[in-house]
């Protein structure tokens, strides 16, 4: 064992060690016997598959999860965290994948939530408030701390994840998929503070799916398969496509874009789309077409409006204000709901899998037939067929490739691409006529990425109309037969897809 002051070959000095670090649940092994060395003042990326044990580890680092066996070495010392606070205590802290928020709360209350000082009468607002809008302005997160978290974007809650983290002086920071919806700006403002902590001795452990992220930020990498160490080196030694293989076992490509056929009907159809709550205008005007065998996709930075368009064509836009039309193959729905739509055959992959796609507690068969459960082939006479639903499961565990250690596992306990595949096993098995498809592949690692790529191309040469909205703008380039880009509830411009400058939506995007 090395301690603080002395350096191992490589020339960094290791802050913390795992040491056969095994964990399972029941029979499935999420980590197996993983030894990894994490230097002082570095920024280390873990990389892996989803379910290839990264979420695990790092949850045991935190505070999370409890070895099954093996040591965590911090500091030159054997820990061991029964949870997030004893990790805290010793500098470990972590922004999770999926937040650890509660929506009722407002961003200084979630902040300062489990902190001593933040407790019954001593809790000091406007100081909160204070520290926080010093915070979020040094770091460039733009947090309000006065919001209710529940009524934030997806991007604007993962800022204050960030921020709360900041807030209690970690010097060990895991960062899940911090970039996930951030703008390619705010993600660069976040690399140079990254950067700078790393200058001042800082350590970071960044768990990314973008693979030229890391080649840019990181100084050393590891990388995971199946649960098991494939390699840990220095990134200067590494290069994203040896990254890609060695993460997958097999070489990536991406998948081949042809040019679609003569232009089938409209599909979807919106006229004049507005929507107001609590008298903020958050859709003006909105007006597109999704025609047959076409993939039209959104281009926008997060929270200008992409969320509440499939909010309002979904009709889930609850205690708002829609106003225009709406229709689906031809047929006008004035007042669309999830039930109508789905008999009209629209899919629907949520932005929020855990909140809005998934039934966490629920296995993955019930999960499956979420939408078709009273349905002649999952029910007779009221009674649930229970081992048709099992079948279901199976046959999507095989088709779509989701790693379970059962069929039958709860949702919850997949890893989160998994949980992003059941969700798209559940939508593209019905065949669907419209799929309104909202960051299909946030926190997929790249082979997973690939193979739900693939599949949306094969839904679009079947016939399905695809509304793809990806914070991802590569990704929305590389799908899409038109590009439309979203600013403050508009949509300002539309391009076909060999007409797309990436120059030019990027400034659109960012309203010039």
């Amino acid at each position: 064992m090395l301690s603080m002051s002395g350096k191992d070959g490589n020339g960094f000095t290791p802050l913390l060690e795992t040491r056969s670090l095994v964990k399972r649940f029941g029979s499935f092994t999420a980590t197996d016997r993983l030894d990894i060395r994490i230097g002082q003042g570095e920024i280390h990326a873990i990389l892996g598959e989803n379910g290839a044990g990264k979420s695990t580890l790092m949850n045991m680092l935190s505070g999370l999860l409890v070895p099954d066996e093996g040591e965590i070495v911090y500091r030159g010392k054997p820990v061991r965290f029964g949870s997030p606070r004893q990790a805290m205590e010793c500098g470990i802290g972590m922004v999770h994948q999926h937040f650890m928020l509660v929506p009722a709360l407002t961003v200084a209350e979630n902040v300062m939530l489990g902190l001593k000082e933040g407790r019954g009468p001593w809790y000091k607002h406007k100081q909160a408030c204070t520290n926080i809008r010093r915070i979020s302005a040094s770091f460039g997160l733009d947090v309000d701390p006065t919001a209710k978290v529940g009524k934030l974007s997806v991007g604007q809650q993962q800022r204050v994840e960030i921020v709360k983290t900041l807030y209690r002086g970690a010097d060990f920071i895991i960062l899940d998929e911090p970039t996930a919806v951030l703008t390619p700006p705010e993600a660069e403002d976040l690399f140079r503070i990254l950067r700078s902590l790393r200058e001042q001795g800082k350590t970071i452990v960044f768990i990314s799916h973008k693979l030229n992220e890391v080649e840019a930020l990181c100084d050393r990498v590891t990388v995971l398969r199946s649960g098991k160490l494939v390699v840990s080196t220095l990134m200067k030694d590494m290069n994203t496509a040896e990254l890609a293989r060695l993460m997958v076992g097999r070489e990536v490509a991406p998948p081949p874009f042809r040019p679609r056929p003569a232009e089938g009907g409209a599909v979807l159809e919106v006229r004049g789309l507005a929507m107001r709550q609590h008298g903020v205008s958050l859709l003006q005007g909105i007006s597109l077409d999704v025609c047959e065998g076409e993939i039209v996709g959104i281009a926008g930075v997060d929270g200008n409006g992409q969320r509440e368009l499939c909010e309002a064509i979904m009709g889930l836009a609850d205690g708002s204000s829609v106003e225009g039309v709406i229709r689906i193959c031809g047929q006008s729905v004035p007042r669309p709901n999830p039930r109508l739509l789905t008999g009209l055959g629209v899919a629907y992959i949520p932005e929020d899998r855990q909140r809005e796609g998934l039934a966490l507690p629920m296995s993955i068969g019930e999960n499956m037939v979420a939408k078709q459960y009273d349905s002649r082939a999952y029910s007779r006479f009221r009674m649930l067929r229970r081992n048709r639903i099992r079948e279901a499961a199976a046959e999507a565990v095989a088709a779509f490739k989701i790693k379970t250690p059962s069929p039958e596992a709860a949702a919850g306990k997949l890893s989160g691409g998994n949980q992003q595949k059941v969700i798209l096993a559940r939508e593209l098995m019905q065949r669907p006529n419209l799929l309104l498809a909202m960051q299909p592949t946030r926190g997929m690692d790249i082979g997973a990425a690939e193979y739900v790529h693939r599949r949306l191309l094969e839904e679009r040469k079947r016939g399905c109309a695809i509304l793809l909205i990806s914070a991802e703008l590569d990704e929305v380039l590389a799908l899409s037969d038109r590009i439309a880009v979203m600013y403050k509830g508009r949509i300002v411009e539309t391009v076909h897809r060999d007409e797309a400058d990436l120059e030019r939506i990027g400034l659109r995007m960012a309203g010039l």
